[in-house]
């Protein structure tokens, strides 16, 4: 008896799992980074950069490539050979810059924040002030140092503040706050400070509101 014979159709290939990260995975990476730094496997500017990325990824394919070329905290090296679903997003376009070198600069008051901004301070003082601030995207990566200096950073209550720094004989001082708001900016302070201080922490009173918003409900739109 003769079978008939069907072509074996062909199997599409599975598509790659990707697994979203969480705060707890995003701070796991950015710890690893700063104990790199501290040991010398990372220069300050390189740290920056891929601690700017830790903030922006949003899947754990994002975040591994950031430290699978230094060691696991018990010192071993990572494996090699892992997949990953795309290279991590770094943030492009000139950084806001303030610098304070025996003085003082500040930013506040009604100001569009860009995507990253650097704060130095060198025997001087540097204050942000983002309550009457206009967020254009949803992530701000502030990179702060100071040396034998203060960067002083405020944000209104209603956004996500995160940070991820080192204080070597000074304080790096973040005060974690997640929003209630999905949607709500993120505000990421990255950095160290030397005989200094950074301290980030929001402004009791101040919250950032939509005008755009407001302003349709007025004309009734």
């Amino acid at each position: 008896m003769d079978l008939e014979k069907h072509p074996q159709q062909p199997t599409a290939p599975a598509e790659p799992v990707v697994i979203r990260a969480s705060d707890a995975d995003r701070d796991r990476i950015a710890d690893i980074l700063r104990e790199a730094m501290a040991e010398g496997r990372l220069t300050a500017d390189e740290h920056a950069e891929r601690v700017d990325a830790v903030y922006r990824a949003k899947t754990m394919g994002e975040l591994e490539p950031l430290v699978r070329d230094l060691p696991t905290p018990g010192g071993t090296p990572r494996a090699a050979g892992a997949s990953y679903d795309r290279t991590p997003e770094v943030p492009t376009g000139p950084a806001d810059n303030l610098v304070a070198i025996f003085s003082s600069a500040s930013r506040k008051g009604r100001w569009r924040v860009g995507g990253r901004t650097n704060a130095f301070a060198l025997f001087g003082s540097v204050e942000i002030d983002l309550t009457e601030a206009l967020f254009g995207q949803r992530l701000t990566v502030i990179n702060a140092t100071s040396i034998f200096g203060s960067v002083d950073i405020r944000v209104p209550e209603n956004i996500s503040l995160r940070g991820s720094g080192t204080g070597v004989f000074g304080s790096f001082e973040v005060a974690t706050l997640e929003s209630a708001d999905p949607e709500a900016p993120v505000v990421a302070v990255n950095g160290y400070s030397v005989f200094g201080s950074v301290e980030a922490k929001p402004k009791r009173g101040k919250f950032i509101t939509d005008l755009q918003d407001r302003l349709r409900k007025h004309l009734g739109h």
